[in-house]
């Protein structure tokens, strides 16, 4: 089995190593998408919290069963399927209360453990979602758009909020695309016009506000002088993060989607003039993946916009790097075997 190893920032190697085995409740996946996100960008970057290396990178997945034992789930050899890449432990406290997303003992394919950037991948079967009818790529597009879902559900977003969303990355698409869908006044914010448009033609944006162009104002413009009930942060800036503080209205919400290694400093006066609620948001939960597989399934979603870019496993290594650059434009990019 061929697999591709991030052995240090800036370094891909293609690796041969023995086909995975299955423990007591685990499936073979045959993988057949890998969605590149942010997470392994950083990850390349040597920027990545949480992370060590060599590490095989990849979490947003589309497969094939290619063995399972019987009768041990509904899921069956030869179903399509995603994977739900936060194992957790199951007996801390924020499992116990179905907070499995944000488990004292996370351990995230790709980042913890060893990801699905190879051609075969062991996984827990109680982490699978079967996909038949979706194809591979709205498979593997699940994963990303779960986070933004998540996102939405914890913020407990109102139909009618101003809602604004900083950065229109792949998980800032998400969480415009469902803020929309709860019946959400959605402003989008991000420094490229490139992106501000595809967020009013994929996401159906009400407004859009270039981040460089005096923010502030723009926005209590469009708001009435209100500023928005609910302000998500999806950029993984640090000066994007502390610069969000100036935006939620008074007995407003903060949601940060995006991790950024560093400290986030706010002005503790007007945090508490606007008795203002700071959340995060981390990863998403099996009731996430399920809604954004409904999602999909009723047709809803255009993802042969949102994947901008693909290459094939064979030439990844090559193309990464090019991915990475400021300039390069990409809204999802995605690798094929």
């Amino acid at each position: 089995m061929q697999m591709i190893v991030c052995e240090e920032p800036g370094s891909l190697t293609k690796k041969n190593t023995e086909a995975p085995v299955a423990n007591s409740g685990e499936a073979i996946i045959r993988i057949k998408r890998i969605g590149i996100c942010g997470t392994d960008i950083h990850a390349f970057k040597g920027n990545q919290p949480f992370f060590h290396y060599p590490r095989v990178l990849g979490h947003e997945l589309a497969g094939i069963i290619d063995w399972i034992e019987e009768s041990t789930s509904s899921i069956k050899k030869g179903d399509q399927v995603t994977i739900i890449p936060y194992l957790e432990c199951g007996k801390c406290a924020a499992c116990k209360s179905g907070k499995t997303n944000c488990c004292t003992q996370m351990k995230v394919l790709g980042v913890h453990l060893d990801g699905g950037m190879c051609e075969q991948l062991a996984v827990p079967v109680d982490h699978l979602i079967k996909t038949n009818g979706l194809s591979l790529d709205e498979t593997a597009v699940i994963e990303p758009l779960s986070i933004g879902a998540h996102a939405i559900r914890r913020s407990g977003i109102q139909k009618g909020d101003h809602v604004l969303v900083i950065g229109s990355g792949p998980i800032g698409l998400g969480v415009m695309l469902f803020a929309k869908q709860e019946g959400a006044t959605v402003i989008a914010m991000d420094i490229d016009q490139k992106r501000l448009t595809f967020c009013r033609e994929w996401a159906g944006v009400d407004n859009i506000v270039n981040a460089l162009e005096s923010p502030e104002q723009s926005i209590r413009e469009i708001t009435n002088g209100d500023m928005p009930a609910i302000v998500f942060d999806a950029t993984g800036n640090r000066q994007s993060m502390n610069q969000a503080f100036h935006y939620p209205a008074h007995g407003g919400k903060l949601v940060y989607v995006g991790l950024v290694k560093d400290d986030i400093t706010f002005f503790d006066p007007d945090f508490h003039a606007k008795e203002l609620t700071l959340l995060a948001s981390r990863n998403a939960t099996k009731k996430d993946f399920e809604y954004v597989l409904r999602f999909i399934q009723n047709g809803n979603l255009a993802v042969k916009d949102y994947i901008t870019n693909r290459t094939t496993f064979d030439h990844v290594i090559n193309t990464f790097d090019k991915w990475i650059q400021p300039d390069a434009g990409i809204i999802k990019a995605m690798v094929e075997l």
